[in-house]
């Protein structure tokens, strides 16, 4: 008799398990957050975002999972206060059942469904993630009592992100097309309008200010002068793309992450899209926090800390790019010494100085190498999906230094502006790590 009700005892206990904890091993996957982010990035190269936009979305939709994932772990601190403006964020009272893993991918998309358009398209997605929960055994009282959570975070989030001066960027004034020696103007194929003249105003969320590290001015203008620095620097570039390795068009090849290329054969014109710089920097973390076996809530703080890096990163290069307003090599070449010359990989509309690539690479680079250490060798399989191989690195910050370089291959920067922009994105970073404390 003792025996039979030991295993009535002991399949109770099995059931209860089952109903109420099956789930957390599907939830709590990191790859699912991970998965989750791809979601996003996928939007936002559907939708045809510029990179500094797509930095944005990124950057709202890891904040709000961070902050939900700080109010169910002790290990994580809350960014408000740390980050511009950011109020502090609703807590769940004593009496609410919350996953807070599953709360944290409910914030995430709502915040990314917000800040990306067309309006719901993360719905599905959404719907798939609560199926999800629902089929390993969920309880409906933590299932409802999550929703809410997440929901409630993420209005927070939303809230403070819409007074980020963005909506009133939407209708400033243009950027004015002159022929001014050396300053910008639209490039071929598209002669596209330069792209987010007024993305500096935008408002920064550790730096100071978009100028805090403004670089050293660039070369001066000279074609007149053949062995003045800005001469030497236009024939560098002219020289590596009028002989490029096999070795050097793969690194231009892998890390040109152009969101909308336009192909131009005969009188057909078709585009192409591809992650731009910070959807890639956006699955570098995703590789590196797996590698590393992290947990589901270090792996959001990983991606919450590098998009904080890859928005400030791109308000302090596009202060420089529209301080300067620098010309691309292809408009000099064409103009002075081959009309039929092109680069590489296509040049984007928008000043040269400094590289945004190299800037925002940098800055991730930085924080990524705080978070999980230097010299961690990893394989980028990233572009694998657009026909590209996959791509080896010893360490994040060669992989930055690389994405810098790859400018100069693909015949869009100089290098002085890669190598500028390199120490710039340094520097963001560093001061990230400095200023925000997000783990005890």
């Amino acid at each position: 008799m003792k025996i039979f009700f030991a295993a009535i005892a002991a399949a109770f206990v099995l059931v209860s398990c089952s109903d109420n904890t099956a789930y957390i091993k599907e939830i709590h996957d990191p790859i699912l957050y991970n998965k989750t982010v791809k979601k996003l990035n996928d939007i936002v190269l559907e939708n045809n975002f510029p990179p500094m936009v797509g930095a944005r979305n990124y950057a709202y939709a890891n904040i709000a999972a961070y902050e939900v994932i700080v109010a169910g772990d002790s290990n994580y601190i809350s960014l408000s206060g740390q980050i511009r403006s950011l109020p502090p964020m609703p807590k769940p009272s004593k009496d609410d059942k919350v996953d807070f893993q599953f709360a944290a991918l409910i914030a995430f998309c709502k915040v990314g469904n917000a800040v990306t358009f067309p309006e719901g398209s993360m719905d599905t997605y959404v719907d798939e993630l609560k199926q999800k929960a629902k089929d390993a055994g969920m309880p409906s009282s933590t299932f409802e009592g999550s929703i809410a959570y997440g929901n409630k975070v993420a209005d927070s989030i939303l809230s403070w992100s819409k007074k980020d001066n963005y909506a009133q960027t939407r209708s400033a004034t243009k950027y004015t097309v002159t022929t001014e020696e050396g300053r910008w103007i639209p490039t071929p194929p598209m002669y596209a309008q330069a792209v987010e003249p007024h993305w500096m105003e935008v408002r920064t969320l550790v730096l100071d200010s978009a100028s805090q590290f403004m670089p050293v001015r660039p070369p001066v203008y000279n074609i007149k002068d053949k062995n003045c620095a800005f001469m030497k620097e236009l024939m560098k570039v002219k020289g590596i793309v009028d002989s490029l390795n096999d070795e050097q068009k793969f690194t231009a090849d892998f890390w040109d992450d152009n969101p909308f290329k336009l192909n131009v054969s005969g009188h057909v014109m078709y585009a192409t899209k591809k992650f731009s710089p910070p959807g890639h920097w956006m699955n570098i973390v995703g590789i590196i926090a797996d590698k590393k076996k992290a947990d589901f809530d270090e792996t959001v703080y990983a991606y919450a800390k590098a998009s904080i890096a890859l928005f400030d990163g791109f308000i302090s290069c596009w202060d420089e790019k529209y301080r300067s307003n620098y010309v691309r090599p292809e408009t000099v070449i064409n103009k002075y010494f081959d009309p039929e010359w092109r680069p590489y990989i296509q040049t984007p509309p928008f000043p040269e100085y400094t590289s945004g690539h190299a800037v925002i690479s940098a800055a991730a680079a930085e924080v990524m190498t705080d978070i999980f250490g230097d010299n961690i060798s990893y394989t980028d399989t990233s572009e694998t999906e657009f026909g590209i191989a996959p791509r080896s690195f010893t360490s994040v910050r060669k992989a930055a230094e690389e994405a810098a370089i790859s400018r100069v291959y693909g015949g869009i920067h100089y290098k002085n502006s890669c190598d500028v922009g390199n120490a710039e994105g340094k520097l963001v970073g560093q001061l990230v790590i400095q200023r925000l404390h997000m783990k005890k």
